[in-house]
């Protein structure tokens, strides 16, 4: 899948075993319970298999951005991200789609959407939260794109695309509106399975 196949991605693309919008989404938007989805790139799966969801896991991605910020003169600076989760197979595919996308970029190979299943017992999965700080993401274009797609899937399961003010929009509404999750912390090889058909 090439960078352009990518930045078309749309629901239609979205594999028929992914697409479960139609039993989440609910007028208050989609409901949650202790299984959650990771999307990723094809190239994670075996590392992800071994090790688990790491915080900041995709080190080759990294390693090509510092590569690249020291070659112009900048210095790049790592953060610890958390593991970013959705309750909805269909977000993470298309989260999947943007790392292959990203890492495309920077990392050549041919290498394909994947998503993760992530189970949590119930006092881990009490440590999942609303990711507010998606905020600033949604102001700029990817984010629009994320937005439009969202609304796609809204539409589609008979439901009005989600009306979200992102500067004062209730905590809970990253989650139940916009599916955005996140985990700040490791999760464990044991809660973890790739989704096939």
């Amino acid at each position: 899948m090439t960078a352009t196949d990518l930045s078309d991605l749309d629901m239609t693309d979205t594999p028929a075993f992914l697409q479960d919008a139609k039993d989440l989404l609910t007028e208050q938007g989609f409901t949650t319970s202790n299984i959650w989805y990771h999307g990723t790139s094809s190239a994670l799966v075996d590392s992800i298999n071994e090790q688990g969801l790491k915080r900041s896991g995709d080190k080759a991605l990294k390693a090509a951005a510092k590569h690249t910020m020291a070659t112009i003169g900048n210095h790049y600076t790592e953060t610890i991200e958390p593991v970013f989760l959705t309750q909805s197979k269909e977000l993470a595919y298309y989260w999947a789609g943007q790392t292959v996308r990203d890492r495309s970029v920077r990392i050549e190979g041919d290498e394909q959407p994947v998503v993760f299943a992530v189970t949590l017992p119930e006092d881990l999965n009490n440590q999942v939260k609303p990711d507010v700080g998606a905020a600033s993401l949604l102001l700029v274009q990817e984010g629009e794109q994320f937005m439009a797609h969202l609304a796609g899937i809204y539409q589609a399961n008979g439901f009005n695309a989600p009306e979200i003010d992102l500067r004062k929009a209730d905590r809970m509404a990253y989650l139940d509106k916009l599916g955005m999750a996140y985990y700040d912390a490791d999760i464990a090889t044991s809660c973890v399975s790739i989704i096939t058909e």
